[in-house]
């Protein structure tokens, strides 16, 4: 039999009897990051994004929550989405308007091609990009320059079906 005092450390350090969290892991098996919470909300958005390869939105997100049973308020996603790419769990790039969310398969600083049909993000780094961008800003009198950029066009299936 497990005392209130014993129960109480146990769902402190995340180790409740029911297996839901790990020390150091949410839900879906990803390692904590600092400073967040782990919750179910946020295991269940970060499992449903490891199994897509696209950009979403947050409404996006929350529809495919709900389609598949999960229980997650709209603004419980945005704000996870958002923590979670404050984080560098997710890239974040804006598409008509608004913010779309992926999970990162690099840690390296990259780019996105995005197809402007189906979605679909190809990760390229941008060495060329890098040199161009320090260049220009040289050229107008600008350091420590940072930048933002996507690339969007109709991938080669897509093209093909038009």
């Amino acid at each position: 039999m497990t005392t209130h005092q014993e129960q109480s450390h146990q769902e402190q350090s995340g180790q409740e009897q029911s297996g839901r969290e790990q020390p150091g892991q949410d839900q879906s098996g990803a390692p904590a990051q600092p400073g967040q919470r782990r919750t179910r909300q946020r295991a269940a958005i970060a499992a449903l994004l490891a199994e897509v390869d696209d950009f979403r939105t947050a409404q996006q997100t929350h529809d495919l929550l709900r389609a598949a049973g999960q229980s997650v308020g709209l603004t419980t996603v945005y704000r996870t989405l958002q923590a979670m790419a404050d984080a560098g769990e997710l890239d974040a790039i804006r598409v008509n308007g608004e913010q779309a969310y992926r999970r990162c398969g690099s840690s390296e600083h990259h780019h996105h091609l995005v197809c402007r049909q189906c979605g679909r993000a190809v990760e390229i780094s941008g060495p060329t990009v890098e040199k161009w961008a320090t260049r220009v800003a040289a050229e107008h009198g600008f350091r420590e320059v940072g930048h933002e950029l996507e690339l969007f066009g109709v991938c080669s299936s897509c093209a093909t079906t038009d």
